[in-house]
């Protein structure tokens, strides 16, 4: 016998919608990750340099000996940071949509807290002078659907301190 409950519980479409949402974002910034590292022991100088050969720019130009200078200070400690910043990143997306799936309610938290925390910062964002995107836009749209969907439907999609076996 199913319980209306349970019914409920295994048709969430816009659950599934946020659960391949993040994983696909996770996947994507961990691929983005992954290139960071493979870049950062190249001599990003060397590269520029050659690239300005290839490009028969004359070195006293003042421009790309700037660019070439702003690259110098990419030091590979940083593109480590930064790579590391994504990982972490894509990793928090992966455990949420992961977590999704199998209906565990932290993950919900954990999903309503990631995209709760960037709504106020695409709120100043769009606000600003000559910033405005659709694509901004767009993400701010996703993460208060997101927020919303998750927070108003939680006691429906996620399990709560029920430690039996389903």
């Amino acid at each position: 016998m199913v319980t209306e409950n349970e019914l409920l519980k295994k048709r969430a479409p816009t659950l599934y919608g946020i659960i391949v949402f993040k994983l696909v974002k996770g996947a994507l910034f961990l691929t983005l990750a992954c290139v960071m590292w493979t870049l950062s022991d190249n001599d990003l100088p060397a590269e520029v340099r050659n690239l300005m050969g290839i490009l028969r720019v004359h070195p006293a130009n003042k421009f790309f000996t700037h660019v070439a200078e702003e690259v110098g200070q990419l030091t590979e400690a940083k593109v480590l940071w930064a790579a590391a910043g994504t990982l972490i990143y894509s990793v928090f997306s992966l455990v949420e949509g992961i977590g999704l799936i199998f209906r565990v309610s932290w993950a919900g938290w954990l999903a309503i807290g990631e995209s709760a925390f960037f709504i106020p910062i695409e709120i100043y964002e769009l606000n600003r002078p000559g910033k405005f995107s659709w694509w901004l836009l767009a993400v701010f749209f996703v993460n208060v659907v997101i927020v919303w969907y998750l927070f108003s439907n939680r006691h429906r999609l996620f399990r709560h301190h029920h430690h039996h076996a389903e």
